[in-house]
């Protein structure tokens, strides 16, 4: 059983976290890790060195700040004995593609960077964040040959902070005090579970009679297309999403190493939950220090579970167009 703890003396020290990939999200992801305290040691890795050499002396210049960490850029080699790989690497999504539109591209390039990750580091917990991050995550545990508890993609972590964040707006409520998921595919056909949603307990329509702000179903509707369509629409004002997802990687990996037994919405493989089989996506699962402890299989509404089916169709229809 998983043991809480606010420091890192469960784990070996010192901590690694090797990086594969220092574009926006990648060096934004070393930062957070800095900022947040929770590794001793940042490897950036990325086929443009030069860029992985920059990142590495900016992110390193903010450790006077922070806590004692060395940040530093490398090969694949410098990953070797890694506690958490995070692979942010891939085609980035362009304004009006959508993220399955990128899975020909990302799947060659995690057919060539997976072997080598495991070759030297065949005892890390994997972080999965390139796009469609749910085929990805498939992807790089068929290629791996890893236990699926090792393997974890993102998900819909950022979504279902995004829900919350709407969430909160719209009620007048700090979104840390809202509960509320989406899961499925990070993408077009996402779920959110209304049905579970919650403020301090008291469920999002009954709690219309405290706010006053109306709970239609446009509004309804508003606040999950809001959601939805996030990532097209700060790709469209600013080029790329990297802060908020950041933010979130560095949360499952301080979950990670600190065996804490969080519960995120994360990509997973799915092994009969909501009779589904044989696809990654996301559903609230239990992170601790040997990957994923547990996935919650949530008591959802028909139309919640029909919609889930879905999202698993489509799903296993691009992981069968690929050949994974």
């Amino acid at each position: 059983m998983s043991t809480q703890t606010d420091d890192l003396s469960s784990t070996r020290t010192p901590p690694k976290i090797s990086i594969i990939g220092a574009g926006m999200v990648g060096s934004s992801l070393g930062y957070t890790l800095i900022v947040e305290q929770v590794a001793s040691e940042v490897v950036l890795v990325d086929i443009n060195n030069d860029r992985a050499e920059g990142e590495a002396k900016d992110i390193g210049h903010a450790v006077p700040f922070g806590a004692p960490t060395q940040v530093r850029a490398g090969d694949y080699e410098a990953c070797r004995d890694s506690d958490v790989i995070v692979i942010t690497a891939g085609a980035a999504q362009k304004p009006g593609e959508s993220r399955l539109t990128l899975v020909d591209r990302n799947v060659r390039i995690y057919k060539d960077i997976v072997p080598r990750l495991v070759e030297v580091a065949s005892g890390a917990i994997i972080i999965v964040v390139s796009n469609p991050v749910d085929v990805l995550t498939y992807a790089t545990i068929r290629i791996s040959g890893l236990p699926w508890q090792r393997v974890v993609g993102s998900g819909t972590i950022l979504d279902t902070a995004r829900f919350r964040h709407e969430l909160g707006r719209h009620c007048g409520i700090d979104p840390r005090n809202v509960h509320a998921y989406i899961i499925g595919e990070h993408g077009d056909t996402e779920v959110p579970v209304w049905s579970l949603a919650n403020i301090a307990g008291i469920g999002f329509k009954p709690y219309c009679r405290f706010c006053g702000r109306g709970c239609s179903d446009d509004q309804r509707n508003g606040i999950f297309e809001a959601v939805k369509n996030a990532a097209y629409e700060i790709i469209r004002l600013k080029g790329a999403t990297y802060f908020a997802i950041a933010l979130g990687t560095t949360r499952m990996i301080e979950a990670i190493l600190r065996d804490q037994d969080t519960v995120v919405t994360a990509s997973t493989l799915v092994r009969g939950q909501f009779d589904i089989e044989d696809v990654c996506l996301s559903l609230p699962v239990v992170l601790g220090r040997s990957g994923i402890e547990r996935v919650l299989e949530l008591p959802l509404s028909p139309d919640e579970r029909r919609a889930l089916k879905h999202s698993a169709d489509t799903l296993k229809n691009v992981i069968k167009s690929v050949g994974i």
